[in-house]
């Protein structure tokens, strides 16, 4: 039996009017699966192997597609909605069966044209892949699967008082604080970033700079504040004015040098030969 909402390597058994049928040769299974020819982007030989992803079309018939979605089962995605009914929303997630989201699963209202982040699971009771924005209770930090200072993907998740709670590896919740930011974020980016603490309760603290940064000097710092406010780029340079320098930044041009110097060993901003930029 194939798993809806993940990817198979599978081979072509044979080809027929209405496509290809697939089998998992790795499997003792005799289970095949067909992939329409409309689903395929091209001609497939017989014995060759495809990597297809495994779902449901509109007749509710397990089917192949050689489309990428742009979620998988058991992760998170920040996916637009195409349209609203009584029953729900439904998303574009890339398939042309668009992916639904029952209103007992919606936090507010979803509105069609707007965005949002969630999470996909398998419907056990109907068999049915679905998403849902109640992303909490899908997320796990009773186990910790990652370890203090190990590079892990994020997803920016929501705004609190503290910081942002972001998602760790799509399985756990984490929390960046406000003053780890120096470009805006907003819901659904994708970031890289360092667990800088794992707490008693099993409360995750992530950083977006490398375990081992050491806090830039105050001046440093009032560079990253000032990048920050003016959306990422100066037009400062070590050929700039000294003059121009202490008027915008009030320091001198060697303590600017210096500053932009340590900010570049420490990879939170590029420097070109027009100014400096913040790197995302």
């Amino acid at each position: 039996m194939f798993k809806l909402g993940t990817y198979y390597t599978l081979n072509v058994a044979r080809n027929t009017p209405h496509g290809y049928f697939l089998q998992d040769t790795s499997s003792s299974a005799d289970d095949e699966v067909l992939l329409p020819s409309r689903l395929a982007f091209r001609d497939l030989q017989e014995g060759e192997n495809v990597r297809v992803f495994i779902y449901k079309d509109g007749e509710e018939r397990v089917t192949a597609t050689m489309q990428q979605p742009k979620v998988t089962l058991n992760s998170v995605a920040f996916l637009k909605v195409k349209d609203v009914n009584r029953y729900g929303a439904y998303l574009d997630w890339g398939l042309d069966k668009d992916l639904f989201v029952p209103h007992r699963e919606q936090i507010d209202s979803m509105n069609e044209g707007q965005s949002y982040l969630v999470y996909m699971y398998l419907d056990e009771k109907t068999n049915r892949l679905a998403a849902s924005a109640k992303i909490d209770k899908y997320l796990d930090n009773e186990t910790i699967t990652v370890e203090e200072g190990e590079k892990v993907d994020l997803r920016i998740w929501k705004k609190t008082d503290l910081g942002y709670k972001v998602i760790i590896n799509q399985v756990h919740e984490g929390l960046i604080y406000h003053n780890e930011f120096f470009t805006d974020v907003y819901p659904g980016d994708q970031k890289t970033g360092y667990i800088k603490q794992i707490r008693d309760d099993n409360k995750i603290d992530v950083t977006l700079r490398p375990i081992g940064y050491k806090k830039v000097a105050p001046n440093a710092e009032h560079i990253l504040q000032r990048l920050k406010q003016v959306g990422g780029y100066l037009d400062l340079h070590d050929k700039s004015d000294p003059d121009e320098i202490r008027e915008r930044l009030e320091m001198s041009k060697k303590t600017f040098k210096k500053a932009i110097g340590s900010l570049y060993k420490e990879e939170l901003i590029r420097i070109e030969d027009d100014g400096i930029y913040l790197v995302d």
